[in-house]
């Protein structure tokens, strides 16, 4: 529920403060006072509507799946919309955009002022269908458990078969290519490793006359080697050092000779088109072990291409047992729905009867099959379509509905906005309204503007919306203040003794 409520600064609103209560919460006060504004400040705390206040702040005690928005979780959060030169929205003082807040918010919170035809949604209509089922039927959720199963089991299956199908219709040409693709690949069965020594040896082709011709000059030191010695036996100087680095370097020589020499065995044509062919390959594939994995990837493809046969019978006996699970399961679903149909009809009718309107038409229609089944459920008032109803029809029509959920909810079923609801409506027609919308503030906190005294008379809780001069100012009414708004909203200005003893009595019948 929302517990409290500030708004600072909004049009003829300086600053509120409203301490809530649960239940039916009912506001009034003359034409032009600033309900409306009132209300539409609170929805914009949520992000659900816009306006030019300071501060909007709603503290709320709602169980939010707050980190999948990446919002600290608490027992209380408190939803912040503050307008300086641009709007910013907030959750317990952390930056959140409007739209994810209104994400957020929208699962507690539902303004029926609007004509929204949520919950005459198919998903909406059959979730109310089976809660009754369940509760004389526990063998409504197992059944709707396997359906579910078989349903999306199904659909995998067929999917997977159409793409089989799909690929043997052009599995002729999906071999020729995946075959073509190995050969390819074979036909030059690369190494891994190969492409780097083949860029060895042509860089050591490149430089081989050049390091041939710089050895043969650098060997003409060893022509003179004795002289050296002779000399360092004359200086009486140790000869070791220069005889151990002549050895290492005529070995370095002649290794590098042989090498190189070696190189004269190599067809520099044979390597260049090798790496050509090995360079074409990376181009295509990304490298020699991408290459290889591409082919093993082509092989294990041919495989699948010669058994596709088998595997689509496997596939097509699957599928058919598979819709024939489904067909069953559903059958079997809509057949509960059926049977319950007569009652769901019966007992909304009840509740539009005391709303003051024309029955309801209610059907099952076959539609496709879906995760619910294969059942669509299309409701018209008195043989006319929802869309061409009046508004106050259609409104009175989804507080039929919401009582029918009602019977099956937890006690917290979030937060209704409703806005003059009653308006237009006989004094009997009111009080019907009203009856229901008190008995839907068991299981919701529901907040009203009402012009009729009926519904005011059974609220929880009552703010009074007035003006002093250009200044709008909302208060609690207490039960002396109520008789006299009562009163005021029967006769008006010029408040009657009889207007009052009959705020008295409504009051009292609500007590």
């Amino acid at each position: 529920m929302i517990e409290r409520f500030y708004l600072k600064e909004y049009l003829s609103f300086k600053e509120v403060e409203l301490d809530l209560k649960s239940g039916l919460i009912v506001f009034t006060g003359p034409s032009g006072s600033g309900k409306s504004i009132l209300m539409n400040s609170i929805l914009s705390s949520f992000g659900t509507a816009s306006c030019e206040a300071s501060l909007c702040e709603s503290t709320v005690s709602w169980e939010l799946d707050a980190d999948e928005y990446g919002i600290d979780s608490d027992d209380v959060y408190i939803f912040k919309h503050i307008k300086k030169e641009k709007s910013r929205y907030f959750i317990n003082n952390q930056s959140i955009s409007k739209k994810t807040m209104g994400n957020l918010s929208s699962s507690y919170l539902r303004h029926l002022s609007l004509r929204d035809f949520s919950d005459f949604e198919n998903e909406n209509l059959l979730s109310i269908l089976d809660s009754r089922i369940k509760k004389q039927t526990l063998n409504m959720d197992a059944l709707k458990s396997d359906y579910k199963e078989a349903f999306l089991e199904h659909k995998r299956v067929k999917k997977e078969l159409l793409t089989i199908e799909d690929e043997q219709k052009r599995v002729t040409e999906l071999k020729e290519f995946a075959a073509y693709e190995i050969k390819k690949i074979e036909d030059i069965n690369p190494k891994i490793s190969e492409d780097e020594e083949l860029l060895e040896i042509k860089k050591e082709l490149s430089k081989k006359e050049k390091v041939l011709e710089a050895i043969a000059k650098a060997s003409a030191v060893f022509e003179h080697e004795h002289n050296i010695f002779s000399a360092l036996d004359l200086l009486n100087k140790e000869s070791s050092f220069f005889s151990d680095s002549l050895n290492e370097l005529r070995a370095i020589m002649e290794s590098a000779e042989e090498k190189f020499n070696a190189l004269d065995e190599v067809d520099i044509e044979e390597v260049l088109n090798r790496i050509e062919e090995l360079s074409d390959l990376k181009r295509r594939y990304g490298s020699i072990k991408e290459t290889l994995e591409y082919k093993q990837q082509k092989i294990l493809e041919l495989q699948k291409y010669e058994n596709i046969e088998i595997t689509k019978g496997d596939l097509a006996a699957r599928e058919a047992a598979l819709e024939a699970k489904v067909k069953d399961l559903a059958q079997k679903i809509t057949a509960l729905r059926l049977g319950e149909l007569k009652f769901f009809k019966d007992d909304l009718n009840r509740y539009l009867k005391e709303l003051y309107l024309r029955d309801a038409q209610v059907e099952i229609k076959d539609a496709e099959y879906k995760l619910l089944g294969k059942d669509e459920m299309v409701i018209r008032l008195n043989a006319t379509d929802l869309q061409k109803i009046s508004t106050g029809e259609f409104n009175r029509l989804r507080l039929g509905i919401l009582a029918l959920k009602s019977e099956f909810m937890s006690k917290n079923g979030g937060v209704l906005m409703l806005d003059e609801i009653d308006a237009n409506l006989s004094g009997e027609e009111s009080m019907s309204v009203a009856k229901v919308l008190k008995e839907l503030s068991e299981y919701f906190q529901i907040f009203v503007i009402s012009h009729q005294p009926q519904l005011t008379s059974m609220g929880d809780q009552h703010f009074l919306v007035h003006k002093k001069g250009d200044e709008s100012h909302v208060r609690e009414l207490g039960f002396d203040e109520r008789v006299d708004e009562i009163a005021r909203i029967i006769s008006g200005e010029s408040i009657t003794q009889e207007a009052k003893g009959f705020a008295k009595e409504l009051l009292s019948l609500h007590k």
